[in-house]
């Protein structure tokens, strides 16, 4: 179960699933940091309240990592506040592919469930640049407060977190519990896809385990474990991590 008590949510009267990475404890019985990585879905609809939010908060950096495209259509609303935006930019192929079968009728829950998870192996897989981009920015500590997100902050931020998470040392059970509290904070699905069943449409909106799974299969198989794919792929050695471990970790 996960353990309590829970990380922070930022509640966002035009933002969701804006929530503080810190809080949860290490196998070995340390606390990630609070206060210093936090997790969301897109910030383009941010109000006053929410920017006067962000800002009692100290955000000095947001990582974005939509697509080009995706980015330029819903762009920030941050003005005021004094932060700095990276574009970690990862292509969101699968989304053309679900438009796709929606519009020609062949959507089912099963069609999309392999389409999701397809897109979480290529993760580690075919994305690792903007991962990359992302683990430069956090190992930073000048660029902390740091916030990383997505469109929903689930897939591609979900990756991210349970990668970052993993490699602090946090135990498998809760790195998906973090995961799949997407499904109870994020509301950017209300209204989305209303020409599906309602089975087809959650193997879309939804976080699930396989999902995760996959992607982490592949960080096993292809690169020897998450260690190895932070070396490999992200450019974070041994030391590297260390660092991060230290600038990241309570007690």
């Amino acid at each position: 179960m996960l353990q309590a008590p829970l990380p922070h949510v930022v509640p966002l009267s035009g933002g969701s699933n804006f929530r503080d990475l810190g809080g949860y404890r290490t196998a070995d019985g340390r606390r990630v940091r609070r206060s210093a990585v936090f997790r969301s879905a897109h910030l383009g609809g941010l109000t006053d309240d929410d920017r006067a939010a962000l800002g009692r908060i100290g955000v000095r950096t947001i990582v974005d990592l939509r697509g080009v495209a995706e980015a330029a259509e819903t762009p920030h609303a941050i003005d005021g506040l004094r932060c700095r935006v990276v574009g970690a930019h990862i292509e969101p192929g699968v989304g053309e592919r679900i438009r796709g079968a929606v519009a020609d009728g062949s959507a089912t829950p099963h069609l999309m469930m392999e389409f999701l998870t397809d897109h979480y192996r290529d993760y580690p897989r075919r994305c690792a640049p903007g991962f990359r981009t992302l683990f430069a920015t956090l190992s930073d500590g000048t660029r902390r407060p740091l916030v990383f997100h997505c469109t929903a902050g689930k897939d591609r931020t979900g990756f991210a977190s349970a990668l970052l998470l993993t490699l602090l040392g946090v135990p498998w059970e809760t790195v998906m519990e973090d995961y799949l509290r997407t499904n109870d904070l994020w509301t950017g699905h209300v209204g989305r896809y209303p020409e599906l069943d309602i089975d087809t449409r959650a193997a879309i909106i939804e976080a699930r385990a396989a999902y995760l799974e996959a992607a982490f299969e592949v960080v096993r198989g292809d690169f020897g474990g998450p260690e190895a794919f932070a070396e490999r792929a992200l450019g974070l050695d041994a030391a590297a991590r260390a660092r991060l471990q230290a600038e990241l970790l309570d007690g």
